[in-house]
């Protein structure tokens, strides 16, 4: 029997780029010739956080790395498999001497099966070499020197991807791979309203906000429309890999030096850096994705109503901004972070629904999905950390100052748009008369509200206010704390 090549094998997963990929890089760097690997592993695919939207953007990104690889004769292998048993079918051609990835920090299933595999690597007598993420570290107890850490691994010199001739495995190899596997079909609808995904796409969006369009970045952050141009959008290219926080981070880094507009530069920048520190948050109490991190709140009990829930997750709530941002959301994958936060508080204080239910929904929609930002957050919108302000966010007065004209609300909830501006804003406010006038039946055309929002505001204030003096509240809010605080918090707000 013929022996086997030693290979290395570089395991994809949220990092699909060729460019400033480390474990791309040290595997190239062993000298051995390395297999790329991605597997479309049936715990995701079957996961109630992922939907379809996240699986073509994964598509796309694939296509989009195999056209930048043709040069090298290689592309990715693509099957849809689960991790150990793709790993057992290589290992039939081929001796796997090492393996490298990014650390995830994922949904609760990835953590598990990382585990499992680390065991399956031993067992194997396999090196698994996992490279640091967008300087997010595993297995940090509190945050000391963690800012200057992070600052560190961004200033740092980026990753070139430049493979030796022949150094990885040609198409003909992995074409004869492919013969045991499920091939992976790649194919995607070209109609969709989504963002497309891959690294060239995502240079496009870069190349677009640093040139002109972070011009109007904090004057229209937070209005719904004109927020859709003036935000960056990079968020799925950074969630799924398809450019590194490093890569943005130096670029943006280098236009403010020369631009007239630094305050919108630097405003970015400084979100780049929360983006870690509540990745960091989440690699650390991972158990934010069942439970509040506060443990305090695990007494705060909320009733559950499938119907409250349903008109939310339908926008039929009878409130215009509220539906508008949540139909453009199932619609297009994308709300900006106002709309993000203004839907998880209107579902959790005004409807009164744990925060645990809008989860899978919000996830399943949000064609950025990013663990690690989702998690904590929701618990942050919902009131329930003990160290975060109470924030109820009220649908009205943010109609009426972020999108005063209704141009958003017309767009999305068009049986409104034919009223007058101030009825496109609040329509439970029409007499019958003016509803004969302008042929509209409120609670036909368009639904009443489905809740008393001063009634429901008033609830929800007085009790997680009250709760904030929870003795357990208190105690955990100060663990908290002192585990995830950072000495320089201030520091996140600005840049150099």
């Amino acid at each position: 029997m013929t022996e086997r090549e030693h290979i290395n094998v570089v395991w994809l997963k949220r990092d699909l780029r060729l460019q400033d990929n480390e474990a791309i890089s040290n595997a190239l760097k062993s000298g051995k010739r390395t297999l790329l690997l991605y597997a479309f592993e049936f715990i995701l695919l079957n996961d109630e956080h992922y939907s379809e939207r996240h699986f073509n953007f994964i598509r796309e990104s694939i296509r989009d790395l195999n056209r930048q690889l043709l040069e090298h004769n290689t592309k990715i292998l693509a099957v849809d498999c689960d991790i150990q048993s793709t790993f057992n079918l290589i290992q039939e051609f081929y001796k796997i001497d090492a393996i490298y990835s990014h650390v995830e920090t994922g949904i609760l299933v990835t953590y598990n099966r990382d585990k499992e595999f680390k065991r399956y690597c031993r067992n194997n007598f396999i090196q698994w070499k996992e490279s640091k993420n967008n300087g997010v570290e595993r297995g940090l107890v509190n945050r000391d020197n963690w800012f200057e850490s992070w600052e560190n691994y961004m200033n740092a010199e980026l990753e070139v991807f430049q493979p030796d001739d022949g150094q990885l495995l040609a198409i003909d190899d992995i074409k004869t791979l492919e013969k045991v596997f499920t091939v992976a079909d790649l194919e995607t609808p070209s109609d969709t309203p989504f963002q497309k995904g891959g690294s060239s796409m995502g240079w496009k969006y870069a190349n677009s906000f640093f040139d002109n369009r972070h011009e109007a970045y904090m004057t229209n952050i937070s209005k719904p429309e004109a927020s859709r141009s003036s935000c960056s959008r990079l968020s799925p290219y950074i969630s799924w890999g398809n450019v590194s926080i490093r890569q943005v981070f130096q670029k943006g880094k280098a236009v403010k030096a020369k631009s007239k507009n630094k305050k919108h530069i630097s405003a970015f920048l400084s979100r780049l850096r929360w983006q870690a520190h509540f990745i960091q948050k989440f690699e650390m109490e991972h158990t934010m994705e069942q439970a509040s991190v506060n443990k305090g709140y695990h007494k705060l009990k909320k009733s559950i109503s499938e119907d409250y829930q349903k008109v939310w997750r339908e926008g039929q709530t009878g409130f215009p901004l509220v539906d508008a941002s949540m139909r453009c959301l199932v619609e297009t994958g994308y709300v900006n972070f106002r709309m993000r936060a203004m839907l998880v508080s209107f579902f959790t204080h005004i409807l009164w629904q744990p925060w645990q239910a809008a989860s899978t929904h919000l996830s399943q929609q949000f064609l950025d999905f990013e663990p690690g930002i989702h998690f904590p957050q929701l618990q942050m919108q919902a009131g329930e950390t003990g160290i975060n302000n109470l924030r109820i966010y009220n649908p009205i007065t943010n109609s009426l100052k972020h999108d005063p004209d209704s141009v958003f609300i017309k767009k999305w909830v068009p049986e409104l748009a034919h009223l007058d501006t101030p009825f496109i804003h609040e329509p439970y406010l029409m007499t019958e008369l003016e509803q004969g006038l302008y042929n509209f039946r409120l609670g036909e055309d368009y639904p009443h509200p489905i809740v008393d929002i001063k009634e429901n505001r008033k609830r929800a204030s007085e009790i997680l206010w009250n709760m904030k003096d929870d003795p357990e509240v208190v105690k955990e809010s100060f663990r908290i704390l002192k585990r995830h605080t950072l000495s320089n918090r201030n520091r996140l707000l600005k840049s150099d």
